[in-house]
């Protein structure tokens, strides 16, 4: 009878094996930590992703999304957050993590366009009609205009916002103190400092908050849809080329043997298909010819400051946003 009952439970757990009960170990995962406004963006781009990959190799895949202020989600992949890729606001961010040893050096240089698959820019989104008459930076710096914008601290768009602003500040006066004063009035007129751009998206529009937002180009549009009737864009005269990086986080993707797909999946961002779903979602493609099919939707024309401009990232962040830094400076917290 023992023997029976011991025939039949082996049985049992062959019968379940055979049947695919394992299926999901069968399913490769990678998890890609990115910043706030990508939300959207990676939705999509994950489903045609793990589509593409099931047709091409015939083998599954599940990308899980990480979301929130690009410098905070930085510092949970240097504390443990278990990323196979990055898709940051800023290379800043990646060198942070590059520094711990958890992304190989040189990886600006592993995909194109300095492993930037797509742009942005900052632009100003008021309320429908433009009540209180911005039509640029100056703007903002009046009495009584209320400033949306997030903490350079710890979002990387609110970085973008502030060089932005200050490429204005630079193209009107080369004096560095009249630079510095028109940063501070602009500053001054913040009324709420949240700690990523879609908290600050947020608060200008689900909570009413302030005259103005200083926005990502991408997030700009997608509220523009979301809410239509109800808000205005504002191209300013001078702005930022915006230019998010992305990167295997190569320790964690040799420890979860992800690395080939995790290079499939930031490889196939600059495919024809992707970089068409970047323009759709409001990002500027960096395929040439993609991005003029969508010559509609951005202004082209407004002049763009690079991070070069600034001495490139580890220069301007030691100069702008680290402790004791202008930012500290102008800026009462």
């Amino acid at each position: 009878m023992r023997k029976r009952k011991k025939s039949v439970l082996l049985f049992l757990v062959l019968v379940l094996i055979l049947s695919g009960c394992g299926t999901k170990s069968d399913v490769i995962t990678i998890t890609n930590v990115s910043y706030d406004p990508t939300r959207e963006f990676y939705e999509s781009y994950n489903t045609m992703f793990e589509e593409y990959y099931k047709k091409t190799y015939n083998k599954e895949v599940q990308v899980i999304q990480s979301h929130g202020g690009s410098g905070s989600q930085a510092r949970s992949v240097v504390e443990g957050c278990n990323a196979d890729v990055v898709t940051l606001a800023l290379e800043h961010d990646i060198s942070l993590i590059e520094k711990t040893g958890l992304v190989d050096a040189g990886w600006i240089k592993e995909f194109p366009k300095f492993s930037a698959p797509y742009t942005s820019t900052i632009v100003l989104l008021v309320r429908k009609g433009n009540p209180k008459q911005i039509h640029d930076w100056d703007d903002l710096t009046r009495k009584g205009v209320e400033v949306i914008t997030p903490d350079p601290k710890s979002s990387g768009g609110a970085c973008w916002n502030f060089l932005a602003a200050l490429g204005y500040a630079k193209t009107k006066w080369s004096d560095e103190n009249k630079q510095k004063e028109f940063m501070r009035r602009l500053y001054h007129n913040v009324s709420v400092m949240d700690s990523g751009a879609r908290g600050a998206t947020t608060t200008f529009v689900e909570n009413g908050k302030g005259d103005v937002l200083i926005a990502w180009e991408n997030e700009a549009l997608v509220t523009m849809k979301s809410y239509a009737g109800k808000y205005e864009i504002v191209n300013p005269s001078v702005s930022i080329l915006a230019q998010p990086s992305v990167a295997i986080v190569d320790d964690n993707a040799k420890a979860n043997g992800s690395e080939e797909v995790s290079k499939r999946y930031l490889d196939f961002l600059y495919t024809k298909q992707a970089q068409r779903l970047i323009g759709k979602s409001g990002y500027r493609p960096t395929d040439k010819e993609i991005l003029q099919e969508f010559g509609n939707e951005f202004d082209l024309s407004i002049r763009l400051w690079t991070i070069d401009d600034f001495g490139g990232w580890e220069k301007a962040y030691q100069k702008y946003f680290d402790d004791d830094a202008m930012f500290d400076e102008i800026y009462n917290y």
